[in-house]
């Protein structure tokens, strides 16, 4: 008897503890969801829900339904459902909670099951945008995915990229697109503990190189002061590359952590710690995804601030040397009252984000907005670009429809990887490269582009000098390159409509104002001042130069190398430089704004650093004077030195002809 009474006071005991234990679980989960530590708030709930009774029917509900929240919150889609029919079968569900279930089982590719969830919240929820996006995406998935085969895009899963934790938004960067960013929670981040919020490493972001061959170096964290042991994700750059804008979540024990954005600068190729950017006041709301749109004038997000449709919008703000201005939400179309989330930019102006408020296959999809005039047109590019799960991200090679995103399809952790797209379309470029002529690129120079459609754009060029920019078929273009303290350059373009995609390569070699600027390909007879026909392209060269610069008054100027009298080089130079005057003065350039000098000899060349590429035994600064020439021990450099004092030049000496007279007339008129 008594045996049989103390195994009735154990079990006692066990359920006073087992019931004491959920409850410390439960508090445990509450405390960690308040924090927005779902990951661990899960994982409490979970415990608390496998320790309550099986009779006790409303109160596993409450707990499940506590429990799928979590999950759902952190991406267990499979998990979560679970949860939430649990909670369904225990009668513990509430309307918005079944949306939340039917939303989810979308994401999971179960059409028909969503449709049967959104039916039975017909009555509960007859106006709910969400509730009627969701019975419109059940219903239209399935044939929108039978129609993948003619969205023509291909998507590849990156491996080298990818590794067992999560990788998420990746950003091309660089002069030629040879750089990759992207924010990971793999091992080798910052930090020893694991994040309550995802149950993984707080991300950093990481890097990668393309080589000459087109191949991808392994990825590694930026090894600066950018990383820390917090979060750092979602990252975005300034057309000039040289400001990052990324997310970060600080760490805090007793408050939520809200996602804010930062900047960063590069100083040289490293980058420097992050510096909060505040946006608003408000500090209760998350603010997250910067994107900088192509022409670099404003900064898009994404927050969930007062004043939105609902979730998270996409907002923006605009960039300016005062600081930030014109706060504004995007408003309709783009944001619902779900969640628009990771904007970016195509090249082309294109605005691509990700949405799970307007209809598509479940989770995030990708939608792409195009301006048509003051209003967004969008389009939804259909699977494979899309899919059941979550896509978001997109990064572009340039002007042509291919990149990088990330999506968590197929995984069950939810975790998201980087994927590879590409959609074959015809796509027509130009290519500038501004350089000082006979020297290095100008990466301050801006191209200014006409066209007779309409387009008038401001072109920044990149560090190395060039610029990408998308031009439409059947439109003659004009670009004038511009630089201070050179001169302008123009070329025009006539743009006809091809099969292939296309790209069209421009140079615009300024010639400078301060210093002698050589005249390539001026051949004279031999031991005399006629000018020989291959000198002609050269000349019309100049005189378009001229015309292109109708303010500007030259010397043209004639050399001779170290041979023969001075008298006599100083007169044979003196009519060369006289020939190719009168050949200008023929082709319509007025003549007082030429000044034929001959040297001679009595200005040997300088050398400059380009040449020294193609002479790597001259050195910068090198004089070709009659002692360095016969001190070279080669008669072969010898001869090359002499070919290089043989040369026609012209230095700008005038930069306001003709504009006293043109006020004048102005005056008159």
């Amino acid at each position: 008897m008594r045996k049989h009474f103390s195994i009735i006071i154990a079990v006692i005991v066990c359920l006073l503890v087992q019931g004491c234990g959920a409850d410390s679980a439960m508090k445990k989960g509450d405390k960690f969801y308040a924090l927005g530590e779902y990951y661990d708030a899960a994982a409490q709930y979970k415990k608390a829900y496998s320790q309550t009774k099986a009779k006790e029917k409303p109160l596993r509900g409450q707990r499940a339904l506590k429990m799928a929240d979590s999950y759902r919150r952190i991406n267990y889609t499979q998990k979560a459902i679970a949860a939430y029919n649990n909670a369904v079968r225990y009668k513990q569900i509430d309307s918005t909670s079944l949306l939340h279930l039917g939303r989810l089982q979308l994401k999971n590719g179960s059409y028909k099951e969503a449709e049967k969830t959104f039916l039975a919240l017909q009555d509960s929820m007859p106006n709910n945008p969400l509730l009627k996006s969701g019975l419109q995406s059940a219903r239209m998935a399935p044939k929108w995915k039978a129609e993948a085969q003619y969205s023509g895009y291909t998507v590849k899963k990156q491996e080298l990229f990818n590794s067992r934790r999560a990788e998420y938004s990746p950003v091309l960067a660089g002069d030629d697109y040879s750089q990759l960013y992207f924010s990971s929670t793999r091992n080798q981040s910052k930090g020893d503990e694991l994040s309550g919020i995802t149950g993984t490493k707080n991300a950093d972001i990481f890097f990668s190189q393309k080589d000459d061959k087109g191949k991808w170096s392994k990825p590694e964290a930026i090894d600066t002061e950018l990383n820390s042991e917090l979060d750092e994700g979602a990252c975005a750059f300034t057309p000039d590359s040289k400001t990052m804008y990324l997310t970060v979540c600080k760490t805090d024990p007793d408050y939520p952590r809200y996602a804010q954005i930062a900047t960063a600068q590069r100083s040289d190729a490293s980058w420097g710690k992050a510096t909060p950017l505040v946006i608003t006041k408000d500090t209760l709301s998350t603010y997250a995804h910067p994107a900088i749109s192509p022409d670099g004038m404003w900064l898009y997000f994404v927050s969930d601030m007062p004043g939105g449709l609902g979730g998270y919008d996409i907002w923006r703000v605009q960039l300016t040397t005062h600081g930030l201005l014109g706060l504004e939400n995007l408003g309709s179309p783009i944001n619902t009252p779900g969640n628009e989330m990771f904007p970016t930019f195509r090249p082309n102006g294109d605005l691509y984000f990700s949405s799970d408020g307007h209809p598509g296959f479940g989770g995030l999809d990708v939608f792409i907005a195009k301006l048509d005039g003051e209003r967004w047109q969008l389009e939804h590019p259909g699977s494979p670009l899309n899919s059941s799960g979550d896509d978001f991200g997109l990064t572009f090679e340039g002007l042509h429809n291919r990149g990088y995103f990330c999506s968590n399809r197929g995984d069950a952790r939810g975790w998201d990887h980087i994927y590879s797209f590409e959609k074959q379309e015809v796509v027509q470029t130009v290519k500038g490269w501004v350089y000082e002529k006979d020297g290095y690129e100008l990466p301050s120079a801006l191209v200014y582009m006409v066209g007779n459609d309409g387009t008038n754009l401001k072109l920044s060029v990149k560090g190395d000098g060039s610029f990408t920019e998308y031009i439409k078929p059947g439109v003659d273009y004009v670009f004038l390159g511009t630089c201070k303290g050179y001169l302008n350059h123009t070329e025009e373009l006539r743009v006809e409509p091809v099969l292939e995609s296309e790209e069209y390569v421009l140079q615009f070699p300024l010639a400078s104002i301060t210093a002698p600027v050589l005249i390539d390909n001026i051949f004279y007879d031999f031991d005399k001042a006629t000018l020989r026909p291959e000198s002609t392209e050269a000349l019309d060269k100049l005189i378009g130069l001229l015309n292109e610069n109708p303010n500007v008054t030259i010397e043209l100027s004639a050399h001779t190398d170290y041979r023969g009298s001075a008298a006599y080089n100083e007169r044979l130079s003196q009519r060369r430089a006289e020939s190719v005057v009168n050949y200008l003065i023929e082709h319509g350039i007025a003549q007082d704004r030429l000044s034929p000098v001959g040297y001679g000899k009595m200005k040997p060349k300088v050398v400059k650093r380009k040449l020294t590429e193609k002479y790597d035994w001259l050195k910068e600064g090198d004089v070709l004077t009659e002692e360095f020439i016969r001190a070279l021990d080669d008669e072969e450099k010898q001869e090359i030195c002499n070919q290089l004092n043989r040369r026609t030049e012209f230095t700008v000496l005038r930069t306001t002809y003709g504009i006293t007279e043109a006020i004048k007339n102005q005056k008159t008129d």
